[in-house]
């Protein structure tokens, strides 16, 4: 293996590597206070008793903790991978307490919700591949859809379909087979996403469904439309799949992946290319909604539209591309965004419905007073298109992150064209997905934002403080408190991290697997992520290159980190050139002020998918890396060390 060593001394240390720095001690500080206060001695958490009796699923206990495994991945605490452990443990026991989990699985919810919890396993999975716990519920997950279960027969390999939108551990969950007379009326939280369906008589507004009777008559037209076949959100369901495929290099996990989502492709270039949202038990598009490309549950109509299923055609599109390198597998998801932006149109933010208003706090914030924005229709029905919001840049984002290629910053770049408000400022914002701050990134990126490694790490730090004085001043019951409530407490954010440290744009919440252009081990302690006292800062990524500076703060240790081509493993590294001291330093005992440094480069061939870097104290190191995307075969497995 390559081995490289930094020699260019540390003669001012970057504000971006302390911050960097102190932002992981202090959210490894924090975990502990939020354990003691909102969770038993043995993990689980402290709130009600007893069975729930809601359909609703497992997925906002799992997210207080989801992104812990994460922390750790990126170079944060021993603790936190033992920790994060324990509490999926735990909220697995409590959620099976509350009837919602058999065979430590979800029993049947939609795949959309599901699917945010599963990101927690999928980096549990990743941070320790060799656990063998993992590795069994891993196989044993993936069988619940490829029917190695009889009582999870989900899959008809006939219509290539999963039978229904509520699925998991005990097979399809047929949405309304206990409620004879259904209805859907009127509520609040739900109002904003407007009516499920456009079409019925007499119903033209959410208003209208609080009237028993039309509340009764929507019931049942849901029944009829959504309470079978698959349906697009299924998607989600892929991530799952492959990461039984990443731990074990199983083909049978290849083989289904392609199969179901080369099935939704056929449907989605029937269909001039958008996916269809719904598929009947027969393997007909249309066949419970009149011949309607449009009206599933989670579907192009209600609730989401857009956002969710860009999500699961990005993931699909992902998984399939990374393990056959068939690029019609992104081209997929590519169509999804190129459809919505075909429809798009300038217009004033306050006066768009915007079912999903609270994504937009930062943009709105850096528009000012004018509230003029690009937007894009997020939902189809009866009545065409409609809830026009931003377009968020996490999906081109994602894409890109995946390709690297032209095609996909240009999405990037049109966006931004098209956008009145300056994309280098960075909002402090902080939503459950914690993402949404990627257009600064994206400046930086350019070199058009020097400032925003600073700025971005800043505002991290700023809500781990905010959180954690949130949690020292509440004095609420836990058994009390709504299932969102330690999710918006949790004092670990790892977006500045993420881009920061991998050159990456922060994972898809909904089923996302970590992806980026790197991944670091620590050679001496032999586990994943930087090691103690090493910043690292991705300054540029392209399709055949990287540009990563890497810090020793330590002022008394060296350390040795092995960097690899991918988080998965995926791709080889061609080249690395990298700064060479070539002055002397640090000069005689009697100088008044320190030589200068001088330095220059040289180049080695790597060929391999990883080189070691030793960074003594006191040094630094900026590394131009040739990249070879796509090349090997995605997995989960350590380098040697």
């Amino acid at each position: 293996m390559i081995e490289i060593k930094a020699t260019v001394p540390l003669t001012e240390a970057p504000a971006w590597a302390v911050l960097e720095r102190q932002l992981i001690k202090l959210m490894e500080e924090a975990v502990q206070p939020f354990l003691d206060k909102y969770t038993h001695p043995d993990g689980r958490l402290i709130w009600k008793s007893g069975d729930r009796n809601s359909r609703d699923g497992a997925d906002d206990f799992y997210e207080s903790f989801c992104n812990w495994p994460l922390l750790y991945l990126l170079g944060g605490g021993d603790n936190l991978l033992a920790l994060g452990q324990r509490q999926w443990d735990a909220t697995t026991l409590l959620v099976e307490e509350y009837g919602h989990v058999h065979k430590e699985y979800e029993i049947g919810y939609d795949q959309f919700h599901q699917s945010e919890s599963y990101i927690y396993f999928y980096l549990l999975c990743m941070a320790d591949p060799t656990n063998e716990k993992n590795r069994e519920r891993a196989r044993r997950f993936a069988g619940f859809y490829l029917n190695e279960d009889p009582e999870a027969l989900n899959y008809d390999p006939e219509h290539k379909i999963i039978k229904c939108a509520h699925n998991g551990s005990k097979g399809p969950r047929w949405l309304y087979q206990e409620d004879s007379e259904p209805a859907y009326g009127y509520g609040a939280g739900m109002a904003r996403y407007g009516l499920p369906y456009e079409d019925l008589e007499g119903i033209d507004s959410v208003e209208d469904l609080k009237d028993p009777e039309k509340a009764r008559q929507m019931g049942q037209a849901m029944k009829e439309r959504m309470d079978k076949g698959d349906c697009a959100t299924n998607l989600h369901v892929t991530p799952l799949i492959a990461n039984a495929l990443y731990l074990t290099g199983d083909e049978k996990y290849r083989a289904w992946l392609i199969e179901y989502v080369d099935a939704w492709i056929e449907r989605a270039q029937a269909n001039d290319g958008l996916l269809p949202d719904n598929v009947g038990l027969s393997g007909e598009v249309g066949e419970y909604t009149g011949g309607r490309w449009y009206g599933s549950m989670y579907g192009w109509t209600w609730p989401h539209g857009f956002y969710n299923i860009a999500m699961a055609a990005i993931l699909a599109g992902t998984h399939c591309y990374l393990i056959t390198r068939d690029r019609k597998y992104l081209q997929m998801p590519r169509t999804q965004i190129e459809k919505v932006m075909q429809q798009g149109k300038m217009a004033n933010l306050e006066q768009e419905a915007m079912s999903l208003r609270e994504h937009w706090i930062g943009q709105m914030a850096a528009l000012g007073d004018d509230k003029v924005s690009y937007v894009v229709p997020y939902c189809y029905g009866a009545n065409g298109w409609s809830d026009f919001q931003p377009l968020a840049p996490m999906y081109p984002a994602a894409l890109w992150n995946i390709s690297g290629e032209e095609t996909d910053w240009q999405f990037l770049e049109e966006i931004r064209d098209k956008e009145t408000y300056d994309w280098r400022k960075v909002i402090p914002f902080h939503n459950k997905e914690d993402a949404y701050h990627e257009q600064p990134w994206i400046c930086y990126l350019r070199g058009e934002n020097p400032d925003y490694p600073v700025k971005i790490l800043q505002a991290a730090l700023a809500l781990v403080y905010r959180r954690m004085e949130l949690v020292r001043q509440d004095e609420t019951d836990p058994c009390d408190n709504h299932i969102h409530w330690w999710q918006q407490l949790n004092p670990v954010t790892t977006e500045a991290l993420i881009q920061m440290t991998l050159g990456a744009p922060q994972m898809l919440y909904n089923g996302g697997i970590l992806i980026a252009p790197l991944r670091y081990f620590d050679a001496e302690r032999k586990r994943p992520g930087l090691p103690e006292d090493i910043g690292a800062l991705v300054e540029k990524v392209e399709q055949e290159r990287v540009v990563v500076h890497l810090v020793n703060l330590s002022l008394l240790h060296g350390r040795r980190l092995l960097i690899q081509a991918g988080t998965l493993g995926e791709h080889r590294f061609t080249s690395v050139e990298y700064s060479v001291l070539t002055s002397v330093y640090p000069g005689e005992v009697g100088d008044y002020a320190a030589p200068p440094v001088e330095q220059t480069t040289e180049c080695q061939e790597v060929a391999a998918g990883q080189f070691q870097v030793e960074l003594p104290p006191g040094t630094e190191i900026r590394l131009k890396i040739g990249l070879a995307r796509h090349v090997n075969e995605p997995n989960y497995s350590f380098p040697e060390m």
